[in-house]
């Protein structure tokens, strides 16, 4: 087949006609250049930058000591030598230390009572008041962590060595001081990574916020600029062609950001891929599908630009909240727990962590990567009310 003859193939096939045009139409936004490719870059550099530690380190302490003894001093260099922990304050009471914790200058107050030395050197049990800021529900688990194993290594340390002055061995008394000892053994996210934890979430909700909201605008201005009857009758009035036509370029550039978003997740941060990268990738293309689908199901519903627009923007960002991945879904009340099957957004969560993070066995990741393709089906059923939506006048006009 000739040249002129491919050309001319292309520009007659109704498909192929409307993705040009929709080429066009992207080339000469602003928007488009935004939401496709410039909004998710942008994102993804923001949240490494904001992750970039994994762990969070130093987090501010105040220290009051009213013992002034050599165990003390030792106490405040063991909490400040901790990772978590760094002792930024040495407050000379209470009441000043509880001030800057109220606020907001430091995360946690470690108050040592008088006599302390004198009352553990005699054999009597001392208590180290902590008071940690959980406004934070993260930061502050993590420093009562780390304060609390300081402390507890210190204080078997200090039995230990009053145990052998009694005239026991070092082994009995280390046996005494810790009778029971708990070897564990963390399989999935051993380093306690909060990038692992979350950046596996954020990034790919960042995929599907600019996925939903670029389809929404790209059907949604058909809508609102009257040029529906144009776009269908490059399409030879197939809505289905029409469609298919217009959401391909994004569908290659939102695929384009996925590699990205692999390169970030599986070279840069080094997460763990234990299972089939090629069942990750489909489910990344289902995705971004059922998103786009879901975009034009909100234009369908409401023949509004502005309303769509808002409609996804929360519903792509709940989808993060009912993923199950900050709270449990076991735990959520019934209603909740059923909602969360209502975002594609959740079956890619369950599938992300069952290939990458766990090596589950291939059925149960395309258990989760069967589900999406009927989100990208459902909107089908409301094409006849968009067609109808795109030919009215009545609807033409508004943003």
């Amino acid at each position: 087949m000739s040249r002129n003859k491919q050309a001319g193939y292309f520009y007659r096939n109704p498909f192929f006609r409307v993705l040009f045009r929709e080429v066009d139409r992207m080339c000469g936004s602003f928007v488009y250049l935004f939401t496709t490719l410039l909004g998710p870059l942008f994102a993804f550099v923001l949240l490494l930058a904001i992750f970039n530690e994994g762990v969070p380190r130093n987090l501010s302490v105040a220290l009051v000591d009213q013992d002034n003894s050599n165990l003390s001093r030792k106490m405040g260099m063991w909490i400040d030598a901790a990772p978590e922990a760094e002792v930024s304050l040495r407050m000379p009471n209470l009441a000043e230390a509880y001030h800057q914790m109220e606020t907001g200058h430091i995360d946690a107050v470690v108050l040592i009572p008088k006599e302390t030395e004198k009352n553990i050197l005699k054999g009597v049990q001392q208590e180290i008041p902590v008071f940690v800021n959980n406004a934070n529900m993260l930061k502050g688990g993590y420093l009562q962590k780390g304060i609390y194993k300081t402390l507890a290594t210190l204080s078997g340390g200090i039995k230990v060595q009053v145990a052998m002055k009694h005239g026991l061995s070092e082994r009995q008394a280390m046996e005494q001081a810790q009778p029971v000892k708990l070897h564990q053994h963390i399989l999935f996210n051993p380093f306690g990574n909060y990038a692992y934890f979350l950046l596996t979430a954020l990034l790919p909700l960042m995929l599907v916020v600019f996925t939903l909201l670029s389809t929404v605008y790209a059907v949604g201005t058909e809508v609102r600029d009257g040029s529906g009857p144009q776009w269908l009758e490059q399409s030879e009035g197939s809505l289905i062609v029409g469609i298919a036509g217009k959401v391909t370029p994004y569908t290659f550039l939102f695929v384009f950001i996925a590699m990205v978003m692999n390169m970030i997740l599986f070279v840069q941060m080094g997460t763990p891929l234990r299972g089939e990268f090629l069942l990750i990738a489909l489910g990344e293309l289902a995705l971004i599908m059922a998103y786009q689908m879901l975009g034009v199901l909100l234009v369908a519903v409401t023949s509004n630009l502005r309303l769509a627009l808002s409609l996804g923007s929360a519903y792509s960002m709940m989808a993060l909240t009912f993923s199950g991945l900050t709270f449990p879904q076991f735990a959520m009340p019934a209603l909740a727990s059923a909602f969360t099957w209502l975002f594609p957004f959740t079956y890619w969560v369950k599938l992300f962590i069952s290939q990458a993070l766990r090596g589950e066995a291939v059925v149960y990741g395309i258990g989760f990567l069967a589900i999406l393709p009927l989100f990208i089906g459902l909107p089908v059923l409301c094409f006849p009310r968009l067609k109808r939506i795109l030919q009215n006048e009545r609807f033409w006009g508004k943003v």
